[in-house]
């Protein structure tokens, strides 16, 4: 198969799904990875994909939305590297809420070890993560809502059931983050609920890694301002840091896997 096929195959793949992973395109066009990773190469060069580790995703355009099984194999290390940490900062006996989104999730898996918390979440995946009837000292509460193509449940039902909820930190997942959009998704449903998400929360905790860096999609959420926490991976360059530093964050990037 010629480049150029092998290429048009990819860039159909991401079109459809959102996103493709290198072992994926590997076995279904029988060449090696070296051979996937020059094609991604090419596409990214031309603005059609977006080179993540292990793969590739849409071109950065405001209304793309891969959904939650494409984004959660992008950045896995990263991604459970950012939720340790995240972790760490919830003390026990809170009250947090947890967006929808494959780092949140990530994070909800460590809060497992936490004990005494009330967790208020709009992602279904989180919900039952985190539920577990043998426990009495946490409470989850789910919202209603619409489900989204990242699996959030959003609209005016979580709206209106967030608007009287208050909980000591959010911890919220993003499509994108940028010096002047602020975070932002390209889901407008999925917008409004998380300014009521961060409505309801005294601190606003953000975990993205660095590839969400510079990516702007059709709605903000909020300012950088509204953000108190912002914990990412070693992989944001330093010119992101140095932006980051003129707004009032507190910058935390987790510490390698390897480091550990």
């Amino acid at each position: 198969m010629l480049a150029r096929q092998r290429q048009e195959v990819i860039l159909t793949t991401v079109e459809r799904d959102g996103g493709v992973r290198v072992a994926d395109l590997v076995t279904e066009l029988r060449v090696s990875d070296m051979t996937i990773r020059r094609d991604i190469e090419a596409l990214a060069e031309k603005g059609l994909v977006h080179k993540v580790h292990g793969g590739a995703t849409l071109a950065d355009r405001s209304i793309d939305e891969p959904g939650f099984s494409v984004k959660s194999e992008m950045n896995p290390i990263q991604k459970s590297e950012i939720a340790r940490t995240a972790a760490s900062l919830i003390p026990p006996g809170t009250a947090v809420a947890v967006s929808a989104g494959t780092t949140a999730y990530a994070v909800a898996v460590e809060l497992r070890a936490i004990k005494r918390l009330t967790v208020v979440t709009n992602s279904p995946r989180v919900a039952e993560l985190l539920y577990d009837p043998t426990r009495d000292d946490q409470l989850v509460v789910l919202t209603g809502g619409v489900r989204t193509p990242s699996d959030a449940l959003a609209g005016p039902v979580a709206n209106a059931m967030l608007a009287t909820t208050h909980v000591d930190t959010l911890i919220l997942g993003v499509h994108g983050i940028d010096l002047e959009a602020g975070l932002t998704t390209p889901n407008l449903q999925e917008a409004q609920t998380n300014r009521a998400l961060i409505k309801s929360a005294k601190k606003v905790l953000v975990v993205a890694d660095h590839s969400k860096w510079g990516v702007i999609g059709l709605s903000t959420i909020a300012t950088l301002d509204q953000v108190d926490t912002l914990v990412t991976d070693a992989e944001l360059d330093e010119e992101a840091r140095r932006e980051l530093s003129g707004h009032d964050i507190n910058l935390i990037v987790a510490p390698r896997s390897d480091d550990d």
